[in-house]
């Protein structure tokens, strides 16, 4: 994995400070192709000295941008300026190498698929992070018994190790898919003006490329398809979602009236301005809000697959926007989740005491299936359980004292079990027999 103190920040990868050292180094290995095929009229000796000297300045580029309102212009005749200023007067300046053939869409389509590549490798290195702590916390807590919900009504008994551990394996989907998108973004092209290479031998393009880890468009149209950009919005989207998922079950569970976990609150951290007994999932909030950008963003990346023939600019505003947002805005929620899932305040007592709350109707399916066993249809067996079960439901809706699911129905004579195989079927643990095969499974997970 990546050192999180020595990583580079995912907002710098957007900056222009770093798009600018990109396009610097296309521009520089292009040279350098030039002379090694002995084209363009530039000798080694001169791809020397570009590689030397070339230089930038961030604020001088956007000076003369003021000016041209062009910034591939505008960057190449400031870099152009520290290559010649050491040149003596009078000699060929080595500068009008550069850029040599290429059209802007070569440097600027090659640069972004770069920092594109740089992006998704902070993403995959946050994914993994949290990936590996769901799959330690559901280790840990493999044994912890909570209710499972399905329509957020109570199911069946399960452990809380389970929640994580279905986080950690779409985590891992998450992860196989960001890799397949970064190499499916990883394309350069340095074409020329409608990509027939009517200028540039397409040798120039494969050194560059090659010397960044990106592979040759192998048709470029003077753009690289957005189709690459928009598959890898939409995995930015599922990754998005996955957080969106982890980020509203904490919500959902962190409610007064279930209380089975708690996002960790922070010394001298304060919940209402109004209320201070509040202690609100403000962080999973945050990430659930900052979900909807990242998907709403990849329909922009789908817009931009269609452009007017051979390449406009429509797409390019655009995307400046929203790719940047999306990578920021999905690093900060994978940081967020990775603080959150690792500190998750647990609560087992609260957990066991809503397992408790329906009286036992949870059990109802073991009931249902062990009538069945003693040879009754399961329609009559389904009637008798449902009928008891909605009886205790009733009680327990009208708050009244009552007696269980299960004293119903030992008192049905309709129900033909005996007292020690209601024993069997009332205890929690019977319905976790085969579970271990999910944590056997869960061993072998792997980011790597």
């Amino acid at each position: 994995m990546i050192d999180r103190y020595t990583r580079p920040q995912m907002g710098h990868i957007f900056s222009l400070q770093n798009k600018y050292a990109i396009w610097q180094e296309i521009e520089v290995l292009a040279c350098e192709a030039h002379a090694e095929l002995g084209q363009g009229g530039i000798t080694k000796e001169e791809a020397r000295w570009i590689r030397d000297h070339a230089a930038f300045d961030k604020d001088e580029v956007d000076q003369i941008e003021a000016v041209t309102n062009h910034d591939v212009i505008a960057f190449l005749t400031n870099m152009g300026s520290y290559i010649d200023a050491e040149v003596p007067e009078g000699q060929p300046k080595p500068s009008r190498h550069v850029h040599y053939g290429m059209t802007s869409s070569d440097l600027g389509d090659t640069a972004l698929c770069y920092q594109l590549t740089q992006a998704v490798d902070i993403l995959l290195d946050d994914c993994a992070r949290l990936g590996e702590i769901c799959k330690r916390r559901a280790f840990e807590e493999r044994d912890t018994l909570c209710v499972g919900r399905t329509h957020g009504i109570h199911a069946e008994p399960m452990t809380f190790g389970m929640k994580f551990g279905s986080w950690a394996w779409e985590l891992k989907r998450d992860h196989d898919r960001l890799k397949d998108a970064r190499k499916n973004v990883a394309f350069g092209a340095i074409s020329g003006a409608v990509g027939t290479y009517s200028s540039i031998d397409p040798r120039v393009e494969e050194y560059v490329c090659e010397h960044l880890g990106l592979a040759h468009d192998p048709l470029s149209t003077q753009v690289i398809s957005r189709d690459h950009h928009a598959y890898l919005a939409g995995v930015l989207a599922t990754c998005a979602a996955t957080c969106e998922r982890i980020a509203t079950e904490i919500r959902n569970l962190q409610k007064t009236d279930t209380l089975e976990a708690e996002e960790p609150f922070r010394r001298g951290q304060k919940g209402s301005s109004a209320m201070p007994h509040k202690r609100n999932p403000i962080t999973v909030e945050k990430v659930c809000g900052l979900s909807r950008v990242v998907k709403a963003n990849a329909q922009v990346a789908f817009d931009n697959v269609a452009l007017w023939h051979e390449r406009d600019i429509s797409h390019s505003s655009a995307e400046r926007v929203a790719q940047a947002d999306s990578f920021i805005a999905l690093d900060h929620m994978f940081g967020c989740l990775i603080r959150i899932v690792d500190g998750l305040v647990l609560y087992p007592a609260q957990m066991m005491a809503n397992l408790n709350r329906t009286r036992g109707m949870l059990f109802s399916s073991k009931v249902l299936l062990a009538l069945v066993d003693t040879g009754m249809s399961r329609e009559d067996a389904y009637k008798v359980v449902q009928s008891n079960a909605m009886a205790t439901w009733g009680e327990i809706q009208r708050c009244e004292q009552g007696t269980s699911f299960r004293e119903k129905l030992e008192a049905d004579p309709a129900c033909a079990l005996t007292g020690e195989q209601l024993d069997a079927i009332f205890d929690p643990c019977s319905f976790l027999t085969r579970s271990d095969v999910l944590f056997d499974r869960l061993e072998g997970l792997s980011f790597e």
